[in-house]
């Protein structure tokens, strides 16, 4: 299920802090750790679906969109803070859009890199969910 993660707010007058913790805030192994940065304007990144990987997804710097269809609803989670993210289970297809100046997407992913774990042709996607 997707869902939105808050995570922990260390406040501090020298400035805050947040943490996320494999199998606590999240609810996976981390394996893998990626941003995505320098988006030009108008651009997407994604538009694809994972057999098994699942992620969570964080705004670290700037805002951005995470369009998710899990092929009956849609739904746009705008991400603008750095204390809360969205989890996305495998079989779920995404595409982050609307990036902000000087945007940062971190991107927390359960499996290595694996081209064979990808779909990315929707219908491909829509056959495989039914």
């Amino acid at each position: 299920m997707i869902e939105i993660i808050n995570l922990p707010k260390i406040l501090d007058d020298r400035g805050n802090l947040s943490v996320i913790e494999e199998m606590i805030n999240i609810p996976f192994k981390i394996h893998r750790i990626y941003w995505i940065y320098d988006v030009p304007g108008g651009e997407f990144r994604g538009s694809h679906a994972f057999r098994e990987n699942e992620e969570f997804i964080v705004a670290v710097s700037g805002s951005f969109d995470v369009n998710l269809d899990d092929s009956k609803e849609k739904r746009k989670i705008s991400l603008n803070r750095s204390y809360f993210g969205i989890y996305v289970p495998k079989m779920i297809w995404r595409t982050l859009d609307n990036f902000s100046t000087n945007s940062l997407a971190l991107v927390i992913a359960s499996k290595g890199f694996d081209e064979n774990d990808y779909i990315r042709d929707y219908q491909t996607f829509l056959n495989l969910v039914k």
